[in-house]
């Protein structure tokens, strides 16, 4: 059985997969899937969570649902397992079917407007290398960079960021090696907002995730039912209700998860 620091939702919450016809797994991907890297095109899985994943959804009792700040092809194609589950990226602006049919969200006008003018204060102050840009959203990174370069990108990008988001009221989302100026919506909230519309009334829902950005998704679940848990080597301030650190206590989560609803190998 599961062994972790937790708080009691999680041995609740396994007791009723088994008593239930369906259910969803929703899970974000890097932190929470899959470690950090510099190289964010060789940021695989944890090893046997892809697996994990894969047999989760192979039951036919668990509905999986991956949620990213990533254009959700990159979190298919690093996923790497069959058939592929329903993603969610670009913090819910993209919705990509298993069929392979993708749907993104249409931004506001003055939404493209600013993130033009984020790109081309990224293109003046020459930090493409340091920069990533995708629909709904410009980031900076500094993960990886020595600490002291790392602080002097931050303060350089700070306030460029915050006054953009402040004249055209966007959200600025610090996170775990960089900062993202994106619309204030759709978030990680509404991806699973409208995920929950779409399953029967008391279906059991859990979302897994570890950074800021997750937040939305952890508050928009809150009262819900659902199971939230932060899956993250050190524990931070958080709206989820439970804690897991990765890999250990995530692969084992997920074993449990499979025996109570039959591991069909």
């Amino acid at each position: 059985m599961l062994r972790t620091v937790e708080k009691p939702p999680i041995p609740d919450f396994l007791k009723t997969l088994s008593r239930s016809a369906g259910s969803a797994l929703v899970p974000d991907y890097d932190g929470t899937l899959a470690p950090f890297r510099v190289e964010r095109l060789a940021a695989v899985p944890y090893p046997g969570v892809a697996d994990r994943i894969r047999r989760i959804a192979a039951s036919g009792r668990t509905r999986v649902v991956l949620v990213s700040g990533r254009p959700a092809e990159e979190v298919r194609d690093l996923l790497g397992i069959t058939p592929v589950p329903e993603i969610w990226g670009l913090h819910g602006r993209q919705r990509l079917h298993p069929d392979g049919r993708s749907e993104i969200l249409p931004m506001k006008d003055s939404d493209r407007e600013t993130l033009e003018q984020a790109a081309t204060w990224i293109q003046l102050q020459r930090l493409e290398s340091r920069a990533e840009l995708k629909p709904g959203s410009v980031a900076v990174h500094w993960r990886g960079l020595p600490a002291e370069e790392a602080a002097e990108l931050r303060v350089q990008a700070q306030p460029a960021f915050e006054m953009l988001a402040k004249r055209a009221g966007m959200a600025l989302l610090r996170f775990d090696g960089g900062l993202e100026l994106r619309c204030a919506e759709p978030h990680k909230g509404t991806a699973v907002r409208i995920l929950r519309r779409e399953l029967p009334q008391g279906t059991p829902f859990a979302y897994l995730g570890d950074d800021t950005t997750d937040e939305d998704a952890f508050r928009e679940l809150q009262g819900s039912g659902a199971l939230t848990v932060l899956v993250r080597p050190e524990w931070r301030e958080t709206a989820a209700e439970a804690w897991l650190r990765p890999p250990e206590q995530l692969l084992a989560f997920l074993e449990d998860w499979l025996e109570k609803i039959g591991d069909p190998r």
